[in-house]
């Protein structure tokens, strides 16, 4: 006959479950500049490629998705600007005013000056 007592492993990782503890400690030991700068970029991305900017011709283009990202982008970065320096919060505006330019060169209806997405955290964008 078989032992069928279940066993207990003593690793959490032996069945497969993520050990939340070093995970904790290391998001812990990641500096806020770099968590704050990390997911500019990922807004930067998502929005560039929803302004279908990923490449010529992109079959991917959703502008409502796009101004989403973007007023997104605009808060965190207004918000976090005095927290992360200029040195990291300069590159990220210039990237923020690009995706606005993009997007205003991209709608159909253009926004007014001041409307458009982002600009009641950056103020009007002008090309």
């Amino acid at each position: 006959m078989t032992d069928a007592t279940p066993s207990t492993p003593t690793d959490p990782a032996a069945d497969g479950a993520p050990d939340y503890d070093a995970m904790t400690r290391d998001i812990a030991d990641v500096p806020a500049v770099e968590v704050i700068t990390t997911v500019a970029v990922h807004l930067l991305s998502a929005a560039a490629v929803n302004l279908g900017l990923d490449k010529p011709d992109s079959e991917h283009k959703d502008l409502d998705e796009a101004r989403k990202l973007i007023t997104a982008l605009a808060g965190l970065v207004t918000a976090s600007a005095t927290e992360i320096s200029s040195f990291h919060a300069a590159p990220l505006r210039d990237g923020l005013k690009s995706l606005q330019l993009a997007f205003r060169e991209a709608s159909i209806v253009p926004d007014e000056p001041g409307q458009g997405p982002g600009e009641k955290f950056t103020g009007p964008v002008f090309g």
